[in-house]
């Protein structure tokens, strides 16, 4: 698989608490330069970032993240605050515990909410699979595919795992149509990455892609 195709898959990520402005700059630079999909940075860098980069690369944030049980109110405030300073793709984290309480509609009336404050901006539902039984992600998979969001995502990457094959796997069975996976968490070499989509992930949520080429400049006219 060709890197550039691989790269234009990745959503470019920092999300570290302790992220400097220099840091968010450079993770913007190196997604213009490698033409990712995104680059997926902290919200408060929002409004900067899409300065810095005009329209050269999406940016992308996060809602109530990592751990996804912020009420649905401040959820959907986060959403209309990261749009209007300049988000074009917003990846939001589900409440676990109302899945585990199986109040599917509560959940389910969140990402409806969510995706109507995002309006025709794309939304990444994480639904943090290392915490979930198979029928609960089975479920999710229900659930985002009647919510109108556009993708659904494995993971935080700040659980206790990430993305797996299996996983995905399982998101592509159940599905609808139309609606995209996004695979995160643990995706380290470029082997990694290209498994992952060719099991049908549209999206990967990393920033190692872009670090093994900074560091192997030889790959591929990188």
């Amino acid at each position: 698989m060709d890197i550039r195709e691989i790269l234009s898959k990745c959503d470019h990520t920092l999300l570290s608490q302790t992220a400097t402005w220099e840091d968010i700059k450079t993770v913007c630079d190196d997604g213009i330069k490698y033409a990712t999909a995104s680059v997926c940075i902290p919200a408060s860098y929002v409004k900067e970032a899409k300065a810095y980069v005009t329209d050269k690369v999406k940016i992308c944030t996060v809602i109530g993240f990592p751990n996804g049980y912020s009420t649905t109110r401040v959820k959907v405030f986060e959403t209309e605050d990261a749009i209007k300073n300049g988000a074009d793709e917003i990846d939001m984290v589900i409440n676990i515990g109302l899945l585990k309480d199986k109040r599917y509609d509560e959940v389910s009336d969140e990402i409806k909410r969510i995706k109507n404050a995002c309006a025709d901006k794309i939304l990444k539902v994480i639904t943090e699979t290392c915490l979930l039984t198979k029928e609960e992600k089975i479920k999710m998979c229900e659930i985002v595919s009647r919510s109108g969001a556009d993708y659904i995502k494995t993971s935080t990457g700040f659980s206790t795992a990430g993305a797996t094959k299996e996983d995905v796997s399982l998101f592509r069975e159940h599905i609808a149509e139309g609606v995209k996976i996004k695979a995160a968490g643990g995706i380290s070499s470029l082997e990694d990455a290209e498994e992952f989509i060719k099991l049908g992930a549209a999206r990967l949520g990393t920033s190692r892609i872009v670090k093994i080429l900074k560091a192997e400049k030889n790959i591929q006219g990188y």
